[in-house]
């Protein structure tokens, strides 16, 4: 298995898991995770889920260029990229990043960077479904093309 891996799917993903085993590298002093969580968007308190649909094969591909930049950037060891697509409950865990690095400022920035990318890039089209059955497109804030730019 490539230690560079990408998954987009609908079924959960075992975090623990995904970090041993980028964690079994002796190369690595570093192993940085970051887990996101449906939550509400917005000022409203009204959120009940998230539904999220891709375009499969191009978001992958997409993917897998993100974190080759990450490599021309970073001493990156390994990395994982694992999104989840369809229907999501406020709570359920949406996106799992794990980066891994001979030293941890590495690891961190690499990880930042990627979570970046998916917050502002990344094809992913995210739909808010409101406790009324009502549903909207999200669209990335604001903060978050700010946050992404630095990397330009």
């Amino acid at each position: 298995m490539s230690p560079f891996t990408v998954s987009v799917q609908s079924g959960r993903f075992d975090a623990g898991a995904e970090i041993d085993r980028l964690s079994r590298n002796p190369a690595c002093g570093a192993v940085v995770s970051f887990s996101g969580l449906v939550r509400d968007y917005g000022d409203r308190q009204d959120v009940a889920a998230l539904e999220l649909e891709h375009y499969p094969g191009m978001t992958e591909k997409a993917l897998h260029a993100i974190i080759g930049q990450a490599r021309e950037r970073w001493q990156l060891q390994a990395a994982t990229i694992i999104h989840r697509i369809g229907y999501l409950a406020l709570g359920e865990p949406i996106v799992l990043v794990v980066t891994a690095c001979s030293h941890r400022k590495d690891a961190f920035a690499a990880a930042e960077f990627l979570m970046d990318f998916l917050k502002t890039a990344a094809p992913f089209w995210k739909k808010e479904i409101l406790q009324d059955g009502s549903a909207h497109w999200v669209e990335a804030k604001h903060s978050d093309q700010a946050a992404s730019g630095r990397w330009q």
